[in-house]
This record gives C-alpha cells, sequence and structure tokens, in this order.
C-alpha cells in the first residue's frame, strides 16, 4: 500500500467481441505473461462452448449469472488482537466478489487435467451456472468459515 496517495482505480474497456466488462475482466484473470490475443482466444472460444451447449442461451447472461453464483458475500480476515490471532468475519466489497469469484473460475478450469482450457472453462461456467461445481463448493466453504467465526465479529473494525 502505498504512503504517498490513495491508487485510483482505472475504468476498464469493454472487451471488442461482445462489449462486455465481465469478459473483459475475465480475458485479464487468464490472460498470462501479458499474452491478451491467446487469453482472449481461450475466452471467446469458452462462450463459443457455451453457446454449442446451450443453443438459446446468451452466453453472455450465462456468465454473468455462473459469476453471481460463484460471488461470495462474506470472508474471514485474520486479525491480531492481544496477541491472539482471530478469524474475523467480513462483508465483501462487491468488486472484491467478482474478483474472488472470476479467480476460482479460472483457477479451476486450469486444474483440470487432459483438456483444452477453452472446453475446461466452458465447463466451469456451465457448473456454476446451474450452481454446483468447484468454484461453488469453494464459496459454500468461504461462508462456512464465515459462519462458523462470527463469535468474533465484534472485532470487526
Amino acid at each position: 500500500m502505498s504512503r504517498r496517495r490513495r491508487a485510483f482505480k482505472r475504468p476498464l474497456t469493454p472487451d471488442p467481441k461482445y462489449g462486455s466488462a465481465t469478459v473483459a475482466r475475465l480475458v485479464n484473470v487468464v490472460m498470462r505473461w501479458g499474452q491478451k490475443s491467446i487469453a482472449q482466444k481461450i475466452v471467446y472460444g469458452a462462450l463459443d462452448e457455451l453457446v454449442t451447449k446451450n443453443p438459446g442461451a446468451n452466453p453472455i447472461d450465462v456468465l454473468q449469472r455462473a459469476v453471481d453464483n460463484a460471488k461470495p458475500r462474506l470472508e474471514v480476515k485474520p486479525r491480531r488482537v492481544g496477541g491472539a490471532t482471530y478469524q474475523v468475519p467480513l462483508e465483501v466489497s462487491a468488486d472484491r466478489q467478482m474478483s474472488l469469484a472470476l479467480r476460482w473460475l479460472v483457477s479451476f478450469a486450469d486444474n483440470r487435467k487432459g483438456v483444452p482450457m477453452s472446453r475446461a472453462l466452458a465447463g466451469e461456467i456451465m457448473d456454476a451456472y446451474q450452481g454446483q461445481g468447484n468454484a461453488i463448493r469453494r464459496r459454500d466453504e468461504v461462508h462456512r468459515m464465515a459462519q462458523s467465526n462470527k463469535a468474533f465479529a465484534h472485532f470487526r473494525w
């Protein structure tokens, strides 16, 4: 964190194909080593795969619903109070909810071995859209941690 001034968020330009900021963020999460064109091929391939799996559905709506299903509402952060460290449940900001959901979708798609990344990402998005899969399990795990530590909520500041 900078001591001089607050770091301002720069506006994100929507992606060129769909005109969606969510797709642009997904491309940025998939991107490694600055290879944006490869990340765009992966994401656009995954969205095309979603169209073939759901012929009548809009892929942007499917992606948005999958991300909404995977967003965590609460999370725990460690707070040190009097020599002891407590896991304190906190509400998650909207921007961090989106970041965590996209990061979980991409990381679990990356863990699917033996499958091309675009197909794995499409499968992970479909699972989250249907309310199942690894990203939903991770969200439930984070919510369970926050629920079990709600006795320490008074340490929040």
